[in-house]
């Protein structure tokens, strides 16, 4: 990995905390040259400037290139519920039809040198936090700073660092459930770099890697705030519901079931209603269409990333760019560019999921399905032009049908408490329960549908596929990918194989 980080350390000043952002025009994102940057020997001189320095941390992961939208476009489009209508090379196409190489400049390099940038950007100010130590005294500093301060932004750098890592493996290397995460995984940086000497680096196993992320949220976890003052900070600023929530996900994804039991009994009560009793309450919402209006800031929405009109995406990152039609009558205010609309043979196709005859539609497929020129789209990210929809990356209601599967899994098809889970996330969109299921594996397949419907749109597809070491399914003329295929992950980019003596390819 090329390290061009100057030695100075970006601060952009800015009223609201995340209003900041990468922009998808940045090419170089390394070596970013800020509006205003203060010199490394004074960047920790005072408590407003680290804490933009912990506001920078978040604008790099949510990168229009990396969570601020690619990556959860690239986590549905793997599979078949969408269809791409424009074939445009630079909005996801070679990641809709498998045939990703090492030279892929806007998917494969993008997001290896977007998740590594925050990465190291992370590295960079935990180095910095401690080096300057010394400082954190009064009257520059409150007298706790050392003590509490200092230990919160640790975590939510670290946090941001494991969802970056974490981000990154669905992608790049083998599930752990192929050789229990024997199997190449990243290299794993955990050094400040501000030059060349750390390019050389192997590839930890997968399990190293998983391992990492779970020392840091188990860190973040201790040692992130409860809660803070508002919603919009609850919603889009790690606190520490955000982090187990991370790790039912994480644990999920390994297929250690009864960890994600314990970590989830933390936020998920054994009956409703369903409302995390600690920290924020966060929750199960009455209706997923509040979910997804302005503001986006419900109780359900443990963490998004937040955009303006002054600090977008970037052209051809927004969610809803990607999935609303040209111009639909029923979206007035659209202006998408309609590069996916919804696969016929899909999840729309499947009428006893999702009741879509007029006398029993479920709500995700009344409210979040748009026709236009005889196709469906997604509405779900409404937006506008500019699209500032939040990007999400957590939800309540993930928790809550991650919670059902691992006690399916673990306790057969009679758990009651999974059923109830289950059912309630179902239920607040569409009237049907399920009564009962005659195994664990309908249990747990009916989990996983409800999973599809839920998150499609949010980039959770490919990763519960992939956690399964399950085929990609095939649509219109594209063939399946198996596990067994190169393609099924993708390649390490070239840039990576140019300066990385010690890596090795997919």
């Amino acid at each position: 990995m090329k390290i061009l980080l100057k030695n100075t350390a970006a601060v952009t000043l800015s009223a609201l905390l995340l209003a900041t952002g990468v922009s998808s025009c940045d090419t170089n994102q390394l070596d970013p040259i800020p509006e205003t940057s203060f010199s490394d020997q004074v960047v920790f001189d005072t408590p407003a400037r680290i804490a933009l320095q912990v506001n920078n941390l978040y604008a790099y992961v949510k990168s229009g290139s990396f969570l601020g939208g690619r990556y959860q476009v690239y986590g549905d489009v793997r599979a078949d519920d969408f269809i791409n209508r424009t074939s445009n090379a630079v909005t996801a196409l070679q990641v809709w039809n498998h045939t990703l190489t090492e030279t892929s400049t806007n998917d494969v390099i993008n997001t290896w040198g977007a998740a590594y940038s925050a990465i190291n950007q992370a590295n960079v100010f935990l180095a910095g936090l401690e080096a300057n130590s010394a400082k954190y005294v009064v009257p520059a500093f409150a007298a706790d700073f050392a003590t509490v301060t200092v230990p919160r932004y640790q975590a939510e750098a670290r946090f941001l660092r494991a969802l970056s890592y974490y981000s990154l493996l669905q992608l790049y290397a083998r599930p752990y459930i192929d050789g229990n995460g024997s199997k190449p995984g990243l290299p794993l940086r955990l050094q400040a770099e501000t030059g060349a000497g750390g390019n050389d680096l192997a590839r930890s196993t997968v399990a190293e890697v998983y391992a990492q992320i779970l020392e840091d949220l188990n860190f973040a976890e201790q040692n992130l705030p409860t809660a803070y003052a508002n919603a919009t900070l609850n919603t889009t600023r790690a606190h520490r519901n955000t982090a187990i929530a991370l790790k039912t996900r994480v644990y999920l994804t390994m297929g250690q079931y009864a960890n994600v039991v314990t970590e989830a009994n933390k936020l998920v009560p054994t009956s409703a209603p369903y409302t995390a009793a600690r920290g924020v309450a966060n929750g199960l919402n009455s209706s997923i269409v509040n979910v997804f209006a302005s503001p986006q800031e419900t109780t359900e929405s443990i963490l998004s990333f937040p955009f303006t009109a002054q600090n977008t995406p970037g052209t051809q990152n927004q969610l809803g760019f990607y999935y609303l039609p040209t111009r639909n009558d029923s979206v007035p205010e659209a202006t998408g560019g309609g590069e996916y609309y919804l696969n016929a043979a899909g999840i729309i196709a499947n009428r006893t999921a999702l009741s879509i005859t007029d006398s029993t539609a479920d709500v995700r497929y009344a409210k979040f399905v748009v026709i236009s020129g005889g196709n469906s789209y997604l509405a779900k990210y409404p937006g506008g032009t500019p699209y500032i929809d939040k990007a999400p990356v957590i939800r309540y209601a993930e928790v809550m049908l991650s919670l059902s599967e691992a006690l399916f899994r673990t306790n057969g098809a009679a758990d009651t408490r999974a059923l109830a889970l289950l059912n309630a996330v179902r239920t607040r969109s569409k009237g049907t329960a399920y009564a009962s299921f005659a195994s664990t594996d309908a249990a747990v397949n009916a989990v996983l549908l409800e999973r599809r419907i839920e998150f499609l749109g949010e980039g959770i597809r490919n990763i519960d596929i992939m956690r399964l070491n399950a085929p990609i399914p095939g649509k219109g003329s594209v063939s399946a990918v198996p596990p067994s295929s190169d393609n099924y992950v993708w390649p390490i980019p070239a840039t990576e194989l140019q300066t990385n003596s010690l890596i090795t390819r997919n």
